[in-house]
């Protein structure tokens, strides 16, 4: 009873400052800040990026029906978990990879898997781009020259990720990425991590990213991993690889 007491003389003095507040200075100026206060609130949650191309657009080498149960049941289940979290500790000034850095084995689970999925995700749909003539698909410029000088060729470096894809138990991705000394690397991750957080092997910066949970691809190619794999390097966009190698 106490307590109920309270929290009623609580909302009733509440609403008497807001009454007042509105009397001095307006209701129009009221409005005007509780607007303002809504969109800081709002600002400090992660949204949903929008996909860049059709659910059909990757067609024939991811389906319809996997991007659309991939983009807006898995992303969106990891960006509403994470908004049901405690994020009092999240910075929202930075970029998410800079929050995915602070990443270490103290985070809280929700938060490390979550943000995880949230950002690779952001990151794959980013890296993919249609190919409806079925075009040769491969890098040109810089990341071409980057790609033979680490790994000999092209194919070497297509054959070497493969294998580490293919290695991956049960669910993770596969990523290249430039690591601190500048050279590029092939690494793989667990679950949702990715070479940004502090709880990985190996940190780099991701340039290149494949999702190999069984969801990115059972409806088409059921545990077919290899030929997903195969199919996905069709679909590649080298110009957002080429655009993440200039930037890392």
């Amino acid at each position: 009873m106490k307590n109920n007491r309270r929290n009623f003389l609580k909302k009733g003095a509440l609403l008497g400052l807001a009454g007042v507040a509105g009397s001095l200075i307006g209701k129009e100026k009221l409005n005007e800040m509780e607007n303002v206060a809504k969109t800081l609130a709002d600002a400090e949650k992660f949204e949903l990026p929008p996909l860049p191309y059709a659910f059909d657009a990757l067609e024939p080498f991811i389906d319809k029906q996997t991007m659309e149960i991939h983009y807006t049941k898995h992303h969106a289940g990891y960006v509403n978990n994470l908004n049901k979290a405690d994020l009092s500790k999240i910075n929202f000034a930075v970029s998410d990879a800079e929050k995915c850095k602070s990443i270490d084995n103290s985070s809280p689970m929700v938060i490390r898997n979550n943000l995880g999925g949230h950002y690779n995700h952001s990151l794959f749909w980013q890296l993919l781009k249609p190919n409806p003539d079925k075009m040769e698909n491969k890098p040109q410029s810089t990341i071409a020259e980057a790609i033979n000088k680490h790994f000999k060729s092209f194919e070497e470096f297509k054959k070497e990720f493969g294998d580490k894809a293919m290695k991956v138990f049960g669910s993770g991705w596969c990523w290249l990425i430039m690591d601190g000394r500048g050279n590029l690397k092939i690494t793989a991750t667990p679950n949702q991590d990715n070479p940004l957080m502090q709880v990985v092997t190996e940190q780099g910066t991701p340039i290149l990213a494949l999702d190999v949970w069984e969801h990115a691809y059972y409806l088409k190619h059921q545990n077919k991993r290899a030929d997903y794999v195969a199919d996905w390097w069709s679909v590649v966009n080298w110009d957002k690889v080429q655009e993440s190698f200039e930037n890392r």
